[in-house]
């Protein structure tokens, strides 16, 4: 867990990067009672409020985009850069040529959606991932399944 600071001088004037990994939350707790949150691109990271001190930021694709907290009367409390990355942790990547697979091993390797893969495998792997939670969704009574 990680606590940010009250906002106590400008964003410029401090290096307080957050570093999340895409597919991935982190638990963020505030000293001071959010209002509002606004997140640059949302299409790079999720932040969710869990009660008024509690945040979850979740990372969705890796880039770069800024958070912003206001509190009850729109004062800034945190200004901070967000930066979403891959985690590298476990990960082999495959690179023939001009294609790159990517496999989770934790510690057996299984393929993984990861943007950059070969069109083929990474659409394969998205269908056959679709097509399980499709599955599961129907088998838990939450969808009608697209199998029959």
């Amino acid at each position: 867990m990680l606590t940010l600071p009250a906002l106590a001088v400008s964003a410029e004037e401090r290096d307080d990067t957050v570093y999340v990994s895409v597919d991935r939350a982190k638990v963020f707790r505030i000293d001071e009672e959010a209002s509002t949150i606004i997140v640059g691109n949302p299409l790079i990271a999720d932040v969710s409020i869990q009660d008024r001190t509690t945040l979850v930021v979740t990372g969705k694709a890796y880039g770069s985009t800024n958070l912003i907290i206001l509190d009850e009367k729109n004062e800034p409390i945190i200004d901070e850069l967000i930066v979403v990355q891959y985690a590298e942790d476990n990960t082999v990547t495959v690179t023939r040529s001009s294609t790159r697979e990517t496999y989770s091993c934790t510690p057996i390797c299984n393929p993984t959606l990861r943007t950059g893969d070969s069109k083929d495998f990474f659409g394969d792997l998205q269908g056959q991932t679709s097509g399980l939670a499709e599955l599961s969704a129907a088998a838990a009574g939450m969808a009608p399944s697209k199998a029959n």
